[in-house]
């Protein structure tokens, strides 16, 4: 098991690159991670959801994912509120304060998940979340020392060195936890070193001295890793690409999957732009995609606060294009229905205006694959919708994709504004290039997936010369 010093460490990409490590070496190898907290999530086959980074893996270990490698996703709702899902299916709202007193119900799915995981697999990977040193989460903790004790896991801490102070989050770490958590722990790692890694030996041999731990490597900065798919809005870059076609995109407080939206960057002709808050939209935008988000009437009024909507509405008066993606598809419409509730207050908001189309909020979640025909080019394209909420109105008529001959999304009627439920769609290579050339951008013709092969494969080598990997195995064994 993997635990961190802190949240954002790299504890994803760590095992990520572990995991097609393993693979390469010909092992049957899994990925885990007990609670995952993101509102960046996969649909896995058999129709639940898990976090991204499970996903991504599971893509690593060139496994089928399952609800199973990650039975506890806790997916914020509010600041002071979350969605659990358990196994794959939603069980319900959570205030955080309520939370601990819910872990010990939740570890017997943890443990069971972890069963049919680890059944005829060499090795299994586990990913823990935050730090096990915030001892306030200990009592009845399932993500880091709770689930090791339960597991009888070897822990491995990763610490950050990019961050600064990493002696210090790797001795102050073992200095807060008690005899039996400190006994499952076997070395640790550094993880994103710049520069000379000779000028920071004695820093690690003083860990060793301290701490009593073996360091199992000093892992330098990956220079690839903006080429996998991110899971946290924290990794979140401002601006990518030099391409003339300027596609703009706001940082909703609750964005969510907008891994949606990575292919496009691999793209020559695309400069894509993420909009902090606070920030107006750039007049230059030829498209802006609204991402989804965790919370349609939260970020409904998020965009609102930064002065968005009067953006959006000038881009449109333009001419420019815009797209909706899942909780920025409902946004566009010109009401969103609540009445139980389900994002907050009952009652209906006023939307933006821009698609001639209402939503419902309705308790049944959509979690599926789908493979649909992008209407306007023709271009066959998969996704997966993951939301709650029907939309309907007139706007409807005109679908952006038809799925088995059903129309999906909406088109307004000059065509510049679009929405659609599905997610993953620029995953498709086909697609994104007909999507592109519709808007006079020629595709670079990179297939996006076996990009992020290869970038796993190229991790798993840097970890392969810079991680004690044998070591590792020998703790895991």
């Amino acid at each position: 098991m993997v635990q961190g010093t802190g949240s954002n460490v790299g504890k994803s990409v760590i095992v990520a690159g572990l995991c097609r490590a393993a693979a390469n070496r010909g092992l049957i190898v899994r990925p885990f991670k007990p609670q995952n907290m993101s509102n960046n999530a996969a649909v896995t086959e058999d129709g639940g959801e898990i976090g991204r980074a499970q996903a991504l893996q599971a893509l690593a270990c060139r496994a089928r994912m399952t609800v199973h490698m990650n039975p506890v996703l806790l997916k914020p709702e509010s600041d002071t509120g979350c969605q659990v899902v358990v196994q794959g299916r939603v069980r319900g709202p959570l205030l955080a304060r309520d939370f601990g007193g819910a872990k010990a119900d939740l570890l017997p799915a943890v443990l069971e998940s972890f069963a049919h995981v680890k059944a005829g697999a060499d090795l299994v990977l586990v990913e823990g979340a935050g730090s096990p040193a915030e001892i306030n989460l200990r009592k009845g903790d399932i993500a880091n020392m709770g689930f090791a004790q339960a597991a009888n896991m070897p822990v491995v801490l990763l610490g950050d060195i990019d961050r600064g102070g990493v002696i210090a989050q790797i001795v102050g770490t073992q200095a807060v936890l008690d005899a039996p958590d400190l006994a499952m722990i076997r070395g640790f790692l550094i993880n994103k070193f710049r520069g000379d890694i000779g000028l920071f030996m004695d820093g690690y041999k003083s860990i060793e001295n301290r701490t009593g731990w073996p360091g199992l490597g000093v892992i330098p900065w990956f220079e690839e890793i903006g080429k996998l798919p991110a899971e946290d809005a924290v990794d979140l870059q401002e601006g990518s690409g030099g391409g003339a076609f300027h596609i703009v995109c706001p940082m909703l407080s609750r964005i969510a999957n907008f891994d949606d939206l990575d292919p496009l960057k691999s793209e020559p002709g695309v400069r894509l732009t993420m909009i902090p808050p606070g920030r107006a939209f750039p007049g230059d935008a030829d498209l802006v995609i609204l991402p989804g988000t965790k919370s349609t009437l939260g970020d409904l009024a998020f965009l609102r606060a930064q002065g968005w909507d009067v953006d959006l509405e000038a881009h449109a008066r333009r001419g420019g294009a815009v797209l909706g993606i899942c909780g920025g598809y409902q946004m566009l419409g010109k009401t969103v229905h609540d009445p139980d509730g389900l994002d907050g207050t009952a009652g209906s908001v006023d939307g933006l205006g821009l698609l001639d189309v209402e939503t419902v909020m309705t308790a049944e979640k959509s979690l599926t694959r789908v493979r649909a025909k992008h209407v306007a080019t023709g271009a066959a394209l998969s996704g997966y919708e993951i939301h709650i909420g029907r939309t309907t109105g007139p706007d409807a008529a005109r679908p952006f994709t038809k799925i088995n001959e059903l129309g999906e999304g909406a088109i307004s009627a000059d065509g510049r504004v679009a929405g659609t439920y599905l997610h993953g769609l620029f995953s498709d290579d086909g697609f994104r290039a007909a999507f592109l050339a519709a808007r006079g951008v020629v595709a670079g013709g990179v297939s996006y997936d076996t990009e992020v092969d290869r970038v796993l494969d190229r991790l798993a080598d840097h970890l392969e010369a810079h991680v004690n990997i044998d070591e590792l195995l020998a703790i895991a064994s």
